[in-house]
């Protein structure tokens, strides 16, 4: 089969199509014909193996141990392991794989894969799982998020960002969205009751205060961030740019736990694992039509790394797609 690999870490420079093994499918596992492949950040984060500090964690000290990126997936199922009973051959699924969805073909845990919602193309059900999932674990279980508050979206006009400002608004939230000029008009299109442009105002003069801060893939300092926190709210960072070659933006996060335990506001990042109950949950939202994915632009299998290059860049409107025919 055809892949997009990498055999050392760098740029995108580094990804390079090439035809290798069919993975084999596990007795717990599923075979998917992937139809299309989402771009988070995370995917540069793990091709640039930066921060150094993911490079401790398994990934591989001098070359990545896996070579092949991407990790939203949608696609239909090919074959399924032995102890697999919830997914047949023909099945339209999404979910996210271990083993790298920049491919023809991608083995995924049977608990990490839901039916594709039937009124989604194979593209728009790509961009969910990451950055959807990464959204709900966020507001639902890391912010503690009621209905009636206050949300402060930081990044609204990115892949997890958009999600965030739907999922806030469909759990009863009134929300705030945090952006560039260019993607203002979007956001305010996803429910957002007010939009902040960054390059024109500062959500944190003083004017305002919000009972729970999302900051995604940001950086401003956690002093910023306290100043348009209400005195007990909630501050969840998602992910993060700056910090350095080692710790990346893990270290606000690291920095946030540690002073959360001596004030009176909750400081904390989240971790986002995508189960099959969480992509279900989305599922049935986005078959109701309560939220939707953005795709800015999608890429062929071939055009990958320019992909690539497009969501690190910063300036996408909600998600990059790969499309693999």
């Amino acid at each position: 089969m055809k892949a997009l690999v990498q055999n050392r870490y760098g740029s995108a420079d580094v990804m390079h199509l090439e035809d290798i093994e069919e993975p084999e499918v596990g007795a717990d596992e599923v075979l998917v014909r992937v139809q299309a492949a989402g771009i988070d950040a995370g995917v540069w984060h793990l091709m640039a193996g930066r921060p150094y500090l993911l490079r401790l964690f398994g990934f591989g000290l001098r070359a990545p141990r896996l070579r092949v990126r991407g990790r939203d997936v949608a696609g239909t199922v090919a074959a399924v392991g032995a102890h697999v009973t919830r997914f047949r051959v023909g099945d339209e699924v999404f979910g996210t794989s271990l083993t790298g969805s920049f491919a023809e073909y991608t083995r995924v845990p049977a608990d990490r894969l839901a039916p594709k919602p039937a009124n989604l193309g194979f593209a728009q059900a790509a961009a969910v799982p990451v950055s959807a999932c990464a959204a709900l674990h966020a507001l639902r279980d890391a912010g503690k998020l009621e209905a009636g508050q206050r949300v402060l979206v930081i990044g609204a006009g990115g892949g997890v960002g958009t999600f965030a400002v739907q999922l806030a608004t469909a759990l009863g939230a009134t929300v705030t969205g945090v952006c560039s000029t260019g993607k203002v008009d979007l956001v305010r299109s996803l429910g957002a009751a007010q939009v902040i442009d960054y390059t024109r105002d500062d959500f944190a003069d003083g004017r305002n205060t919000w009972d729970l801060i999302l900051d995604i893939a940001g950086n401003p300092t956690l002093a910023r961030l306290r100043r348009a926190l209400t005195p007990t709210g909630t501050l969840v960072i998602v992910g993060g740019e700056g910090g350095g070659a080692v710790f990346g933006g893990i270290d606000r996060q690291l920095r946030a736990l540690l002073l959360s335990a001596f004030v009176k506001q909750t400081l904390r990042g989240v971790v986002s694992a995508e189960g099959a109950d969480d992509l279900e949950t989305l599922g049935t939202l986005l078959e109701a039509g309560s939220i939707r994915p953005v795709i800015d632009r999608t890429f062929s299998l071939a055009e990958a790394a320019d992909g690539i290059r497009y969501q690190h860049a910063g300036q996408a409107r909600g998600k990059v797609v790969v499309t693999v025919p």
